[in-house]
C-alpha cells in the first residue's frame, strides 16, 4: 500500500489509516526532513521485531531512535534534562538533529541501549509529526535497509521505495522526494554535550545558539 500525503497539510483520513496500521503492530516507511525512515509504534514489540528482521539484525543490538511530536513530549520519556540542553534543543527543533538522552522507565527496553540511552528526534516534517500526534505516543524510527550499490532514486523516490518494499512493510507514506542526508547526532548524556555525527543539521548553528 502506498499513501500520498501533502507535507504542508496531511490528510486526516489517510493519517488515520496509517495510525491504525501502527496500532495493529504494522510497520511503515515514511518521510522525515532527512532520509525516508522505517517505523512502528514504540510500544508494539511485534513491530520492533519486524523491523529488526527486515534489517537483518538482532533487536537487542539495534540502535533505534524515536520521533516525538514536539519538545514538550521529550521530557515524558527521559531523565531530567539540564537547562543548557533544553535550550539547545528548543533552538534547533523541529530540525534534522538526533539527541542522545538518558531514557526513563516509559521507554521500552528494546529501544534502549546498554547505557539506557535513546536517540530522540523531532523532524521538521508535518507528516511525521502528524502521525505521532494522532497515534498518541512516539514512533520508533530507523534508516531504511538499503543496498549501497543501488541508485540514489531507490532511497529518495517513494514510488521506487514502494516497489522494493511492497509486501515487506504495511504501507509506504509518499510525502514527495526524500533526501540522502542523515541527521546530526548530539550526545547529551554526559556533563558536556558533543557531536558524534555531523549530518544535515549544521553544527555551527547548534553550538552558536
Amino acid at each position: 500500500m502506498i499513501l500520498k500525503l501533502h507535507e504542508q497539510n496531511p490528510s486526516e483520513r489517510k493519517t488515520d489509516i496509517i495510525v491504525d496500521i501502527l496500532k495493529k503492530g504494522g510497520i511503515i516507511i515514511y518521510p522525515t526532513d532527512t532520509m525516508y525512515g522505517i517505523a512502528c509504534d514504540i510500544y508494539n514489540s511485534d513491530g520492533l521485531e519486524k523491523i529488526a528482521n527486515l534489517k537483518g539484525i538482532n533487536s537487542k543490538d539495534a540502535k533505534f531512535s524515536f520521533i516525538c511530536k514536539d519538545i514538550s513530549d521529550i521530557a515524558d520519556y527521559t531523565r531530567p534534562i539540564s537547562n543548557p540542553v533544553f535550550k539547545m534543543m528548543k533552538n534547533v527543533l523541529p530540525g534534522p538533529y538526533t539527541f542522545l538522552l538518558t531514557a526513563n522507565n516509559k521507554v521500552p527496553k528494546q529501544i534502549q541501549d546498554k547505557k539506557k540511552t535513546v536517540g530522540i528526534r523531532i523532524p521538521d516534517n508535518n507528516i511525521a509529526r502528524a502521525i505521532v500526534e494522532k497515534l498518541g505516543n512516539p514512533i520508533m524510527s530507523t534508516s531504511l535497509p538499503l543496498n549501497e550499490d543501488e541508485e540514489q532514486e531507490h532511497s529518495t523516490n517513494p514510488e521506487l521505495i514502494h516497489e522494493k518494499f511492497n509486501g515487506l512493510v504495511d504501507a509506504v507514506v509518499d510525502g514527495g522526494p526524500g533526501e540522502l542526508s542523515q541527521s546530526t547526532i548530539i550526545d547529551c548524556t554526559e556533563e558536556e554535550s558533543y557531536v558524534i555525527r555531523e549530518g544535515k543539521g549544521e553544527v555551527q548553528t547548534l553550538l552558536s545558539k
